[in-house]
């Protein structure tokens, strides 16, 4: 087993090496240049598309607005919390300018893939509206582009097994039997119990519980974290310097920080940011697919709102309380590290903000990557293959609960880099129709909507 896991962290840090992260970065770069900074200059404009999207705008199965929240629910999780202070404590204060750096251009690539979803998704025999990289692929780029839309799917079903399931049922166990004595094993079984029942009416009834959830969580957290700001508003600037300081500089070892190299600073940042937000991994695309939207345009500047939303909002609350209560330096990482600080921020109080806000952040991810690994597996194997999917989704949470996961999460890692490589891939190519519908929509935004999907079939509600 030992020379397993050394093996497999081997190729998670070559998938997840210098070259991945470059090629993240650069197809989000490009596709940021090549739409003229639209989605930086149009923040605006999307979230006015989302406050119109609580309301059906074409054929779909879910709400513009459900269909953010449904991406949300996935990646608003472990990484807004572990994943930002495992970034901070490896990776120093300049981890964060990194993971913004990895936000801003993670807009661009969130605003083509809710474009590519809508333009190409197609509509399955029971009348639901599927989508996401495996079908832009195949129909946008054609039948000798299969095989990569096949990896896709593929890499996406194994992956989500391990990241979107059962690592997040290990943190929302772990998370309760520490704050609340609560044994492994029940809460395992009750979240189990939980999504079943949620599965029961598929992506319909997750986008339900996700627009009512996924909200509440969100604004809870970050009001609990923009208190803690408020009282030690003195810090932040000071905060902020070293935020930017370290971002271009090495980061010395103080307290119980070991200390950063500037390699290692941009390393952490661009990876624990990649691991929050999913610009590029493709998922989010598959949500965006469902939503009620003739017009693939709107779609794509409410998907973008995701990654500004998971990143340069939540993710920067963990990390300026982190900064400000000056925990950074205790030694501590992942989720200890951003407890300690609330807790710190908040005395009596903090600890059961990032407890209960773990616990829900990682059981909407569980709903969120269902849907994910159910279309992935519906586009290798058919509708057939759907119930027997969720009986075996429901049935590994208990066990990721219970179970040591170290050799899980380094697969699911693997895998999720191996999913970005034919996502990133198609964008890349077909990024000429990305701006082109993007001008011609914005020259006369009443009259660019994207054509009905392919395959179109009865909507059976």
């Amino acid at each position: 087993m030992e020379a397993l896991t050394n093996w497999v962290t081997a190729v998670n840090g070559l998938v997840w090496g210098p070259p991945m992260l470059v090629l993240i970065l650069g197809t989000g770069f490009f596709l940021m240049l090549g739409l003229r900074l639209m989605p930086l200059l149009r923040i605006g404009y999307g979230f006015r598309m989302l406050w119109a999207g609580r309301h059906q705008q074409g054929q779909g199965n879910i709400t513009p607005f459900n269909a953010l929240m449904t991406s949300l629910s996935a990646t608003i999780g472990t990484g807004n919390i572990a994943g930002v202070g495992t970034a901070i404590a490896i990776g120093g204060p300049g981890a964060l300018f990194w993971m913004w750096c990895t936000a801003l251009v993670g807009m661009a690539t969130k605003y083509a893939e809710g474009v590519l979803a809508v333009k190409y998704r197609e509509v399955d025999e029971r009348g639901n509206y599927v989508g996401g990289p495996m079908y832009y692929i195949k129909n946008g780029l054609g039948r000798n582009w299969i095989w990569l839309g096949t990896a896709f799917a593929i890499f996406g079903a194994l992956a989500g097994f391990g990241i979107g399931n059962m690592v997040q049922a290990n943190s929302v166990a772990d998370a309760l039997n520490s704050k609340f004595a609560i044994p492994k094993a029940w809460a395992g079984v009750v979240m189990a119990v939980m999504v079943g029942l949620v599965l029961i009416g598929g992506i319909r009834w997750i986008a339900q519980v996700a627009g009512k959830l996924v909200p509440f969580m969100a604004i809870s957290y970050v009001v609990g974290g923009l208190a803690v700001l408020v009282f030690n508003l003195d810090k932040i600037p000071q905060a902020l310097y070293q935020i930017v300081l370290h971002a271009f500089s090495p980061t010395a070892a103080v307290g119980g920080f070991a200390g950063a190299t500037l390699m290692m600073g941009i390393q952490m940042g661009v990876a624990r940011g990649i691991f929050s937000n999913e610009a590029g991994l493709g998922s989010a695309p598959i949500a965006h697919a469902a939503a009620q939207s003739n017009n693939a345009i709107q779609q794509g500047t409410v998907a973008m709102l995701g990654t500004f939303i998971d990143t340069l909002i939540i993710c920067t609350i963990t990390g300026l309380v982190i900064m400000v209560t000056g925990e950074w330096t205790g030694g501590q990482t992942g989720a200890s590290l951003s407890s300690s600080a609330f807790h710190t921020g908040l005395p009596g109080i903090g600890g059961y903000v990032v407890t209960l806000g773990l616990a829900l952040f990682a059981f909407t991810t569980i709903l969120g990557w269902s849907v994910y690994g159910e279309r992935c597996i519906e586009y290798l194997f058919g509708v057939r293959a759907i119930l027997p999917f969720r009986l075996t989704w429901v049935a590994v949470i208990p066990v990721g609960a219970l179970v040591q996961l170290e050799l899980v999460w380094l697969v699911a890692d693997t895998l999720n880099a191996l999913m970005a490589i034919p996502n990133l891939v198609a964008l890349l190519l077909l990024s000429p129709v990305v701006f082109s519908l993007t001008r011609a929509y914005f020259a006369n935004p009443i009259d660019a909507a994207s054509p009905e999907p392919i395959s179109p079939g009865p909507d059976e509600g």
